[in-house]
């Protein structure tokens, strides 16, 4: 059973940066596509972000486009969201995900969740 922990989640003010990390474990990293969710109250997840195996290819939401860079680091089992120039807006929740396979276009199904860390972006 794969486990995902995220960390890295605090209080910034308005153009302050952050980065997430979620470490794996129970699992092979390197072989998952993996995804960043966020959910602010009284919204559904959205999926902003998402990474293919090796790094190939990358997808970022446009309401995260030029802010956020996600990447990957397959020798430390850990993935990570560098998010620049936050807005109070990008407060939510995030969570890790591992997805069943990579689509540059639909989010695709989730298999794992990790159990969120929180961001909040005062203005």
């Amino acid at each position: 059973q794969v486990q995902l922990v995220e960390s890295g989640g605090g209080l910034v003010q308005a153009g302050d940066s952050l980065r997430l990390s979620c470490a794996l474990s129970r699992g092979t990293f390197s072989r998952y596509v993996m995804g960043w969710f966020r959910q602010a109250p009284g919204k559904e997840r959205e999926n902003v972000a998402r990474i293919s195996w090796r790094s190939e290819r990358t997808y970022l939401s446009d309401s995260v486009k030029g802010r956020f860079t996600i990447s990957r680091d397959d020798a430390a089992s850990t993935l990570y969201l560098q998010m620049s120039s936050l807005k109070p807006e990008d407060t939510a929740v995030y969570y890790c995900a591992v997805l069943r396979h990579w689509s540059g276009t639909q989010v695709p199904p989730v298999t794992a969740w990790g159990q969120g860390t929180q961001v909040t972006v005062s203005s």
